[in-house]
């Protein structure tokens, strides 16, 4: 049981640091390399930025519940990441979507070894945030039957 409550703690943990590591990744292209977000990776923004408050309480509280939450919010996240993706990489959807704003969601400013951009960065943040937020949720609901 104890190993099963230090285990939880860790699996929150790795989800906090992923969400700590992504946003000071968002914070470090648009205020250090200047690159100015475009409106899908300002929504990115808005759903990861809390999950630095809400998985630090999390901890400190050990409050394993918030899993579920945390688990619902990082999917929808990675159903914005993989959308603004797409549109990037699949002309498809770049020739199907919506005007994005001032600045172009089809834009790259990083291509990292030719399929890495800021949408794929957010979305292992938040595929990690979702697996560790399963994990600690399905131990919580097995430790509490």
């Amino acid at each position: 049981m104890n190993k099963t409550k230090d285990s939880k703690e860790n699996w929150l943990f790795i989800a906090w640091a992923a969400s700590i590591i992504a946003m000071f990744g968002s914070l470090y292209f648009s205020e250090i390399k200047q690159y100015e977000p475009c409106t899908l990776c300002w929504y990115q923004r808005i759903v990861m930025y809390p999950f630095t408050v809400i998985l630090g309480i999390a901890i400190i509280r050990k409050d394993h519940w918030i899993s579920f939450y945390t688990m619902i919010l990082s999917g929808i996240g990675a159903l914005i990441s993989t959308y603004h993706y797409l549109i990037q990489k699949v002309s498809f959807f770049s020739d199907h979507s919506l005007a994005c704003g001032r600045v172009p969601c089809t834009g790259q400013y990083i291509n990292w070894f030719g399929f890495i951009t800021i949408p794929a960065l957010a979305l292992v943040a938040f595929i990690i945030i979702f697996l560790c937020s399963y994990i600690v949720w399905t131990r919580s609901k097995e430790a509490s039957a």
